[in-house]
């Protein structure tokens, strides 16, 4: 894996401006901050935590984990919450995912398809585990 850093521009905080990769592609679909029984954690920062964890799990099975995700995409309902969650963010995305940052977007939206999710994380990976099963 390859940090895209083009020379002169400022580094950003959080995120990668671009990675190359090569192996296996795993995807993983937006995941809500629910847990396995489908019960969604309090406040926005516990619901992204959480669907970090269920995009991790799913990246798992394909025997990925946190430094093979290559991007991610944030879609959240309130901007000025994401922003304002931002110190308790990050700490809880360090827990998860290391000194780990991939490529990053993040837009507001104005629903998500789950009425109690704040936000929704869908990530890809790229691995060089061998296909399982």
């Amino acid at each position: 894996m390859q940090i895209l850093q083009p020379p002169g521009w400022p580094r950003p905080k959080g995120y990668a401006n671009g990675i190359a990769a090569s192996g296996r592609m795993v995807f993983a679909s937006g995941m809500v901050g629910w847990d396995a029984q489908g019960v969604f954690a309090e406040g926005f920062v516990a619901q992204a935590a959480q669907a970090l964890r269920n995009a991790l799990d799913v990246l798992a099975e394909a025997g990925a984990g946190p430094c093979d995700i290559v991007r991610m995409t944030w879609y959240v309902l309130d901007r000025d919450e994401y922003v304002a969650a931002g110190r308790a963010l990050g700490q809880a995305y360090r827990e998860l995912m290391g000194d780990h940052y991939p490529a990053m977007t993040a837009v507001a939206v104005l629903a998500l398809m789950e009425p109690a999710a704040r936000v929704e994380i869908e990530v890809t990976a790229v691995t060089q585990a061998p296909p399982q099963g």
